[in-house]
């Protein structure tokens, strides 16, 4: 057999077992990879809606929405996953907002691959605690290099103003997401 025929013959053969353990490897591990984003989502609408004893899906809505509830069943906000680019890629972020979608209760940076160092300090408290009943109404602003005048404005992070850019970029496009289903009559 021709030298060239045998060397294709076996990149041939390396590559259709490297590619079927790939597919198993892939297929074994997709359930426990969404098993952990269902227990890190979990985990975030509570830290986002502090009050909340409970949570649904709000199946109808065109992206993922959850209400929140307390301990009388009492729907007393939303919690709101949605995702955008930051500086290098995905930002994922979970919203807690108030019924009337006037306030950020709080939120929580769910994943993100952000410089480290800089732009990863969006995930730290000195950022996020700047979300804490902030005002959304209208929207949100980023300020840069001097301390917010306005009950909806948030301080940007220095070195890493395009990341903190993108996180008020995010929240303020799943807000207006948010109201447009409201306005068109959803049931939540």
């Amino acid at each position: 057999m021709n030298t060239v025929v045998k060397m294709l013959l076996t990149l041939a053969i390396v590559g259709i077992i490297s590619g079927a353990s790939l597919s198993e490897i892939s297929n074994w591990a997709e359930p426990k990879i969404a098993e952990h984003r269902k227990r890190d989502t979990e985990k975030a609408i509570f830290l986002v809606q502090k009050d909340a004893k409970s949570y649904d899906k709000i199946e109808d809505a065109p992206f993922e929405l959850y209400t929140v509830a307390d301990e009388q069943g009492n729907m007393i906000g939303y919690a709101l996953p949605y995702e955008g680019n930051g500086f290098q890629g995905k930002v994922r972020i979970m919203i807690g907002i108030d019924p009337e979608i006037t306030k950020i209760l709080a939120i929580e940076v769910l994943e993100q691959v952000e410089t480290p160092g800089l732009g990863t300090k969006i995930t730290e408290e000195p950022f996020t605690k700047q979300f804490i009943d902030l005002n959304c109404n209208p929207n949100i602003e980023s300020v840069k290099g001097a301390p917010p005048s306005k009950d909806n404005q948030i301080q940007s992070i220095t070195g890493a103003t395009i990341s903190s850019v993108a996180v008020v970029k995010i929240m303020n496009d799943g807000l207006e997401s948010l109201r447009k289903y409201k306005k068109s009559g959803a049931k939540s």
